[in-house]
């Protein structure tokens, strides 16, 4: 029988994040180097000064952590992002899933180019980089894959046709990737985190409307929006040998938006 704190701590496993110099990602980054894990901090190419500081972030409590640049959004990178991450600390055997697009625009205005770069970030990208990596999990006999989806994995918003349909795909995405990857005791697991509202480069326009937040805090049921402190629990459980036994999950971190 595993201790405590064997069960939430993921000392000697390596995490690759994307998304991870700012908002969701780099919090989820910090938090599971704050549990011990070696963490590849992944972002666009552009963002390498907010990728050394959140890589600065976690040496300055004593953590491992490096970065990549990649925009998941073209295939050959992802296949080269998971080639070069385990040049660093190993073989990822966490993935979290945290690059997002939504781009807003009313359905008039919707193009071609603009849904798919939507679905390739959401929806494409957490597969295939992924799949990339769970060969090394699989030779580890333990993986955890973690995906962002997003209160439109069950509501629609408006102006978010192809982001709430990307983000629908996700919850589904998550259970295939069960499906696929987690039989036989395999030992890797895929789950996702559904976060409700939270100050990100995602949402900073909706925080700067003072009405519009607070009327979001209230559609809760505890009446605050989101800190970044409170998806450490959460990614840290999935993140662990803690939750072994779930996967296919989505598991809404909301303040209780989705339960109303």
């Amino acid at each position: 029988m595993k201790r405590i704190d064997q069960l939430f701590g993921i000392s000697g496993h390596v995490a690759l994040v994307t998304g991870g110099s700012s908002g969701i990602g780099r919090a989820i980054a910090f938090c599971l180097a704050e549990a011990g894990a070696a963490v590849i901090h992944v972002a666009l190419p552009g963002e390498e000064e907010a990728l050394k500081e959140a890589v600065l972030d976690v040496e300055k409590i004593g953590g491992k952590a490096a970065f990549l640049t990649c925009d998941v959004s073209e295939m050959d990178a992802l296949a080269q992002t998971a080639k070069k991450s385990a040049s660093f600390f190993g073989v990822p055997d966490i993935l979290v899933n945290a690059a997002g697009i939504n781009l807003r625009q009313p359905w008039e205005e919707i193009s071609a180019e603009s849904w798919d770069k939507q679905i390739d970030i959401n929806l494409k990208a957490p597969f295939f980089l992924a799949r990339h990596l769970i060969p090394g999990m699989q030779k580890k006999g333990w993986g955890k894959i973690i995906n962002i989806a997003s209160l439109q994995s069950e509501r629609a918003f408006p102006n978010s046709v192809p982001y709430g349909a990307s983000k629908g795909g996700v919850m589904q995405l998550t259970r295939a990737m069960a499906e696929a990857w987690s039989k036989d005791q395999s030992g890797i697991t895929c789950n996702a985190i559904g976060p409700g509202f939270f100050k990100t480069g995602l949402t900073l326009g909706l925080f700067k409307q003072g009405d519009v937040i607070e009327a979001l805090a209230r559609q809760t049921i505890i009446g605050r929006n989101g800190d970044l402190d409170d998806l450490k629990g959460v990614a840290i459980f999935l993140a662990s040998p803690a939750s072994d036994y779930i996967t296919g999950q989505t598991i809404y971190l909301d303040g209780g938006w989705t339960a109303k």
